[in-house]
């Protein structure tokens, strides 16, 4: 085995052992501190019917990492059915550890299906913010309604983080965050006037990522945002390098995969989100699974994908890089059978969840555009030109997920996405190149957000876009902010909303359009 191969696999084993000693309760660890230590904030998620994951992480200063110091911290925790915390519902003692960014992840347990708690953590005098949360209907349950908040892309250096205040005065049931939560590398900088920008500050080590967390963390509005509701999250390429797949990045690094199990234990020291057992087998420690799937009784399955950790490598790159580029149907891989953006494990996964799942609603909760994007204009098959870090790199995988969406009879199937910083919805069929027909029906619809605050394209160009790929009934790049739902039993009602000036922190928000989608008829219906 490769030596970084074997490295990243031994730290995996490492962050999963780590966070199981978590749990324990060190005698050597301290009971408190002399600075105020919930500077992070709080956060909660991965709900359940019966729990749901708390999370904090012990940090004086957001911008100094030693102010911790290096010994655990015997954290309290209590989670109660009101917000005066006079009915606790359950409470307890989690430890952190230094090796874990003194990060707390409590699985808190035993409560009760359907109902909205608050929680927070104690060190000595010290009382973080109290979070809302809840957790999800019982299975056997139909619920009236699910309010959902979901967002992506929030580069610190581009805008205010105002998205965030707007989903917290929503008070949403949930909010999912597709991606991008933190950028890894800082602003641009110039070397010379006659020179291209680049990236500076590009985080490499444990240490920078986590510190890249800290300064995303340290903002009073997505501390608000994480206060209001659970969240459920993925990740996309930014949260390790840019257009990275797999275990290649765009230099072709030959020691990628301990930068990247650097930033998966970053991003776990940072998400209310829980390790996944061990499977059995030699293979037991490749992968640190964020995967999953999450019922609301009878009326949703969100079905979490990560379209980064185990797709095939990027189909036609640049010759001596790895990353994405824009590619022809020209390039033969495009149309390989055998390459998958999800991996073959994760893709029987997801059939096995549509075959299973008894929900009026099955929500992919995925990265980026499934739709087809063409960049030209499309006369016929063949035709087209394609970017290939989206599904458009992945015409088979998005076909064979698209057709089994039809033969498990999944009911209602609505995409969710981020990453290409624009605002899409989008009729979704297994083959783009034919019109809509009863052999070629639309079988599920998607709505893809814009960034929180990363820049986007010009508006002519995703107007052109829009024009060329009439599957896709509404495009907007020029705005920034987030996607607001409601799914009820009967119908999904979408609003897109956006921020009047993603440079002010106070900015106001608008719906700039709305959809519907009825139940048992895909496809997108504009109404306002």
């Amino acid at each position: 085995m490769h030596s970084d191969r074997r490295n990243f696999l031994a730290q995996a084993a490492r962050l999963l052992s780590l966070a199981a000693l978590a749990s324990a309760f060190p005698s050597r660890a301290v009971t408190r501190i002399a600075s105020y230590p919930f500077s992070l904030g709080v956060a909660s998620g991965s709900p359940r019917a019966d729990s749901v994951v708390l999370w904090t992480r012990i940090l004086p200063d957001p911008l100094d990492a030693q102010s911790s110091g290096n010994q655990p911290y015997a954290v309290q925790w209590e989670i109660a059915e009101d917000e005066a915390f006079r009915k606790i519902a359950a409470k307890g003692t989690a430890t952190a550890l230094p090796e874990l960014a003194h990060s707390v992840h409590v699985d808190a347990a035993g409560l009760r299906p359907d109902r909205w708690y608050w929680y927070r953590f104690m060190l000595g005098d010290a009382v973080s913010p109290a979070g809302r949360t809840r957790t999800a209907p019982a299975a056997d349950t139909l619920p009236a309604s699910l309010r959902l908040a979901f967002a992506s892309c929030q580069h610190w250096e581009f805008g205010q983080y105002a998205a965030h205040r707007h989903i917290a005065a929503e008070a949403p049931d949930l909010v999912a965050f597709l991606g991008d939560y933190i950028y890894e590398w800082g602003p641009y900088e110039l070397t010379h006037p006659a020179s291209p920008r680049r990236r500076s500050n590009e985080s490499m080590t444990l240490a920078d990522y986590r510190a890249r967390y800290a300064q995303y963390k340290s903002d009073p509005l997505l501390q608000a945002s994480h206060l209001a509701a659970p969240w459920i999250v993925t990740w996309d390429d930014h949260e390790v390098a840019n257009d990275y797949g797999k275990d290649r990045d765009e230099r072709i690094d030959p020691n990628f995969l301990a930068r990247r199990a650097a930033a998966y234990q970053a991003f776990y020291e940072h998400m209310p989100v829980r390790l996944h057992a061990l499977p059995d087998g030699p293979q037991r420690y490749a992968h640190l699974r964020i995967y999953d799937r999450y019922d609301w009784g009878r009326l949703a399955r969100f079905h979490v994908l990560d379209s980064r950790q185990y797709r095939s490598y990027h189909a036609c790159p640049s010759p001596g890089r790895g990353g994405s580029s824009s590619v022809t149907n020209g390039c033969a891989e495009l149309a390989d059978p055998a390459r998958s953006l999800l991996g073959p494990e994760q893709e029987a996964w997801l059939m096995e969840g549509f075959a299973s799942s008894k929900a009026r609603w099955n929500i992919l909760a995925q990265q980026t555009l499934m739709a087809r994007a063409s960049q030209v204009p499309v006369e016929k098959e063949g035709d087209g030109r394609f970017w290939t870090d989206g599904w458009d790199g992945y015409p088979a995988a998005r076909r064979r997920l698209l057709d089994g969406l039809v033969k498990h009879e999944a009911a209602n199937p609505l995409v969710i996405s981020g990453d290409v910083h624009t605002f899409y919805a989008a009729d979704l069929k297994p083959d783009f190149f034919r019109p809509t027909s009863a052999g070629n029906p639309i079988v599920a619809t998607e709505f893809c957000g814009t960034s929180v605050s990363s820049n986007s394209r010009p508006q002519s160009r995703t107007d052109q876009y829009v024009a060329q790929n009439p599957h896709i009934r509404y495009g907007r790049s020029d705005r920034r902010g987030y996607v607001s739902m409601e799914v009820k039993p009967s119908g999904t009602t979408v609003r897109f909303q956006a921020l009047d000036d993603v440079r002010a922190a106070d900015s106001g928000v608008a719906t700039i359009a709305s959809f519907v989608v009825e139940y048992g008829r895909p496809g997108v219906v504009r109404t306002g």
